[in-house]
């Protein structure tokens, strides 16, 4: 049997382009003694993978050069050599930029029973619903009453964060690219106010949302957006360092915020973090929510492209604002 995967063709030199993917045919193997074998359904692309497309040290190793892409991914058992896997389980894995694979369960999630769509487990109840909740709530030790902001709100992590804290009974306020996903914001997910971030300047908008200052700035985008939050944040204010897509592209260093002085008067905590280092969160976060989406407390937005011949596009997608929410590969 016979299935198809994407490799790294060449390393991308700022934005990356199709060029640097290429689709594979592989053999496809029956199971051995404790593997299963995996129909994926769905798999994301995350902005991470642009770093780890560089041949450098980091938290993950980098890609190689014609070596199959992992990510996540959600999939259903379509054969079993193990005890505690059934065929027809949902199992969420690293075997991602694949339409099948054939593995040992190490690493591999059983999901038991799902409550919605398999590909939320890749969003809002996946990797970065998980980012969100433990940046938010464990990095950003959000209180309730507080006054936050969030840039790249339009995003996988950005848009949840922001719900959270809706929840939490916060004052939210979100940056996006577009008219259309500041409308996203302001109404559909209950923005208190959003902008978009070309229109004038984002220190100018942070002061018109928030004119009493801001507790608490998760930061997806860095840059600009970080010093523009730098310069409001109130006495002791946090800043979940999350992600910074707006430097991921670069092929020479940005210099960074030059005013970090700032922090030091206000005693302001900056803190980076990665969504593994708050594993023992995880059950906790599932709970919760499952039961915010299935609640309607949380909407969990999507782009889909469909068929791993788009996987590639799908992850440009995330560099030119093509994606509202979390992006989707569809396989079936």
């Amino acid at each position: 049997m016979q299935t198809r995967a994407v490799a790294l063709q060449e390393r991308p030199v700022g934005m990356p382009k199709t060029s640097d993917f290429q689709i594979l045919t592989q053999e496809l193997p029956d199971p051995g003694d404790g593997e299963i074998q995996v129909k994926n359904v769905c798999m994301s692309v995350d902005p991470y993978m642009r770093g780890r497309m560089v041949d450098r040290k980091s938290y993950v190793p980098p890609f190689q050069i014609g070596e199959v892409l992992s990510g996540g991914s959600i999939g259903q058992v379509s054969k079993s050599n193990h005890a505690d896997f059934a065929e027809g389980d949902y199992v969420s894995s690293h075997y991602g930029w694949r339409e099948a694979y054939t593995a040992p369960v190490q690493g591999i999630e059983k999901l038991g029973n799902i409550v919605v769509a398999p590909s939320h487990y890749l969003g809002a109840i996946g990797m970065p619903g998980m980012t969100a909740y433990a940046g938010l709530l464990e990095v950003g030790a959000l209180k309730e009453g507080e006054t936050v902001y969030v840039s790249g709100a339009a995003g996988a992590v950005g848009s949840i964060v922001g719900q959270i804290a809706k929840i939490k009974n916060c004052r939210v306020l979100g940056s996006a690219g577009s008219a259309d996903k500041v409308a996203l914001l302001s109404g559909e997910l209950g923005f208190d106010y959003a902008f978009d971030y070309h229109d004038g300047s984002i220190l100018q908008h942070l002061r018109e949302g928030a004119p009493d200052g801001l507790d608490v700035y998760f930061d997806n985008v860095g840059a600009d957006h970080l010093q523009a939050a730098i310069m409001h944040m109130r006495q002791f204010g946090r800043i979940p360092l999350c992600g910074a897509i707006a430097q991921y592209n670069d092929t020479e260093p940005r210099p960074g915020p030059n005013n970090l002085a700032v922090a030091i008067g206000l005693g302001l905590t900056l803190r980076g973090f990665i969504v593994s280092h708050f594993n023992e969160l995880k059950d906790q976060f599932r709970s919760d929510m499952e039961n915010w989406v299935t609640g309607g407390q949380v909407i969990s937005k999507e782009t889909v492209y469909d068929g791993i011949e788009n996987a590639g596009n799908a992850f440009i997608g995330l560099f030119t604002g093509a994606n509202t929410g979390k992006m989707v590969v569809n396989f079936e």
